[in-house]
Formats: structure tokens, C-alpha cells, sequence
């Protein structure tokens, strides 16, 4: 099996990093039907990479971008132990590429940055529907903590 590499995001890294966003919304919307019809954007990814309190982690394997992955530093309610965190999101692997560890490899990368920013803890969110990201993320450290619920009340 070929080495995974992990290495920070540059503005190289776009095209393949606009099509992991896409396929981000595409797998979320199984779990969320409010998300918007296509075309729709969760980043604004070239501003993320020039940001310094922002993290994307690319994955490479034989020098091809296979997944990604950012840390965003963020100030915590003033009622809970650290005064910020690191959160996770753009967690995304290519089908291709899934079971080989890239995801995991991707976290503890953005771990070692969060610790480098004097982080002491990483969050992220999940929908509860999606059995194997809760599954992977358990796997690497992760536990639940919170649920967060909706409810529709009317129509736009």
C-alpha cells in the first residue's frame, strides 16, 4: 500500500478540494433535507487557506489529493473549562481511497496543528444518521456529547 501524505492545502490543491466540497453536500444530504438545491457552497475554500486560524489538511497518496480536512480555531462558551477549541469539518475522503486510514491520518494532523496553537480540545459534528463517520470518529478518540435537534415551522 502506497504512503499517505499529509500536508497543508494550497491554492493548487482548488480544483480537487472544490470537488470534495460537493461531495461533502452530496453525502450530508441523505441525513439533511434543508440543505439547498445545487448549486450550493459550504466554504469559501481560498479564503480558509490563507486564514490564520484556520487549518486544511490535504491527504495525498502517489501525489494524488484523496481527502481533506481543516481545524478552525474558535472562542468556547465562557462557561466551559478551555476558553476555545479547534473544530473539524471538510472531513472528506475519496470513495476510492476510504479504509486505508486517510481520514484518521488527516485528524491527527490536525490535531498536532491544534496542540501547536496551545488548543487543549477538538470538536466536530456529525448527522446521527450516518453510522460510519460516527463510527470512524469514536475510532479515533472521538465521543458524543451533545444532540442537536430541529423542527420545521413553516414554509419560505
Amino acid at each position: 500500500m502506497s504512503e499517505i501524505k499529509i500536508r497543508p492545502a494550497t491554492a493548487s490543491d482548488l480544483p480537487a478540494l472544490h470537488r470534495f466540497e460537493q461531495g461533502v453536500i452530496h453525502a450530508e444530504r441523505a441525513y439533511d433535507k434543508l440543505i439547498k438545491p445545487d448549486p450550493v457552497h459550504y466554504y469559501d475554500i481560498e479564503e480558509m487557506i490563507r486564514a490564520s486560524h484556520i487549518e486544511i489538511l490535504v491527504a495525498e497518496i502517489d501525489g494524488e489529493v484523496v481527502g481533506s480536512g481543516y481545524a478552525r480555531i474558535e472562542k468556547a462558551r465562557h462557561f466551559l473549562k478551555y476558553p476555545a477549541h479547534a473544530y473539524l469539518g471538510f472531513m472528506y475522503v475519496d470513495p476510492a481511497y476510504r479504509g486505508r486510514g486517510v481520514n484518521s491520518k488527516i485528524i491527527e494532523g490536525l490535531k498536532k496543528w491544534a496542540i501547536s496553537q496551545k488548543i487543549s480540545e477538538l470538536r466536530l459534528d456529525v448527522y446521527e444518521g450516518n453510522l460510519p463517520a460516527l463510527r470512524a470518529y469514536e475510532k479515533v478518540g472521538f465521543s458524543k456529547q451533545l444532540i442537536n435537534m430541529h423542527m420545521e415551522i413553516g414554509e419560505d
